[in-house]
């Protein structure tokens, strides 16, 4: 009976995947949709001018709860699509706008 318990734990661990997760600004909520429009800069060292270059996405992200504000900063995680456009979940928030 343990080792099938066991087993099944083994299992579980072995099919949790690592998700991506991106930290970002929550630019704009959609209303009564429970989507929030989350921007995510990156800076990268652009290759011929050595100059650091930033760049912006926006994500389409599931909040269950409806928890989020415009302003907010917080963590969003690959999840499998919600939505034809919403591919991303809330996974915490890091700071609340005030």
């Amino acid at each position: 009976m343990s080792e099938n318990i066991e087993n099944t734990e083994t299992v579980a661990k072995a099919t949790q995947r690592h998700r991506r997760q991106l930290t970002g600004e929550v630019v704009s909520k959609v209303p009564k949709s429970k989507t929030a429009v989350v921007k995510v800069t990156r800076t990268y060292l652009h290759p011929q001018y050595r100059k650091y270059v930033r760049r912006s996405k926006k994500y389409m992200t599931h909040d269950e709860n409806d928890t989020t504000e415009v302003g907010d900063i917080i963590v969003i995680e690959e999840c499998r699509p919600v939505s034809k456009r919403k591919r991303w979940r809330l996974r915490s928030i890091v700071r609340k706008n005030i």
